[in-house]
């Protein structure tokens, strides 16, 4: 049995129509870095890696574009989204949206609580969570 402290989140999966713009996204859009993109020819895919630091202590999203697809992923009924932290989500937003971000939520309180929050999607129409912090 593991004791607490031994497991951390590395990495949540997303599957990508168009690898580029989805790159472009993450790390023109959203300020993430690229840490590491590895082409899979036997597999006909690349895995490519983005986050706002080092894998070895921070977890990361793993962006996977299976070359042969032909049409766009079919988003399913059981995925919420994915949670980011940041300063400022209202002057954030604006930003976003100048840079070419979509925003689908604006920046306001939680409909049943204090924080401040607002969504953004991406690319693929995965929705992302901004939710202020201070």
């Amino acid at each position: 049995m593991s004791k607490k402290g031994e497991f951390r989140v590395l990495h949540t999966m997303l599957r990508v129509f168009d690898l580029e713009r989805s790159l472009d996204f993450y790390t023109r859009i959203l300020g993430m870095k690229l840490l590491r993109k590895d082409d899979y020819p036997g597999g006909e895919f690349t895995l490519a890696f983005v986050g706002y630091g080092d894998e070895a202590s921070q977890s990361v999203i793993e962006l996977t574009y299976n070359w042969d697809r032909k049409e766009p992923y079919v988003i399913g009924d059981g995925f919420g989204h994915i949670a980011i932290g940041a300063r400022d989500i209202y002057t954030l937003c604006d930003e976003l949206k100048a840079a070419g971000g979509k925003v689908v939520r604006e920046p306001g309180p939680m409909k049943h609580g204090s924080t401040h929050i607002a969504f953004i999607e991406d690319p693929d129409g995965y929705k992302i969570e901004l939710i202020q912090v201070d």
